[in-house]
């Protein structure tokens, strides 16, 4: 099971996102749960990464644990929202059509 959460400030900009787990919906490099999910996280934080303004930091200690942090955003936050919004929508889609192997957790 995958489990995204996902941290939103006050205004539900993206402050923070944590992947976890594996979806177990194939096998091995070919789970297309956990494809899906890396590429929608990691999209967004090459996104935000190259936005003028914002400071993100990623990290991805093990296989199957994924996340970024937006360290300062002073400039950009409607792109920024933008993109957060890019996120959720894809997570959500996710997760909803493969319940049994993602979750997503959102809050501010």
């Amino acid at each position: 099971m995958i489990v995204a959460d996902v941290v939103l400030d006050k205004a539900g900009v993206i402050k923070s996102c944590r992947i976890e787990g594996h979806a177990g919906a194939g096998p091995k490099g070919d789970d297309i749960v956990c494809a899906a999910v890396s590429v929608l996280a990691r999209t967004a934080l090459r996104t935000l990464s190259r936005v003028e303004g914002v400071s993100v930091s990623g990290f991805a200690p093990e296989r199957g644990a994924f996340g970024f942090d937006i360290r300062a955003m002073s400039a950009e936050t409607d792109f920024a929202a933008g993109v957060t919004e890019f996120l959720l929508e894809g997570l959500r889609s996710v997760a909803q059509e493969y319940p049994e192997y993602c979750i997503v957790r959102v809050r501010t």
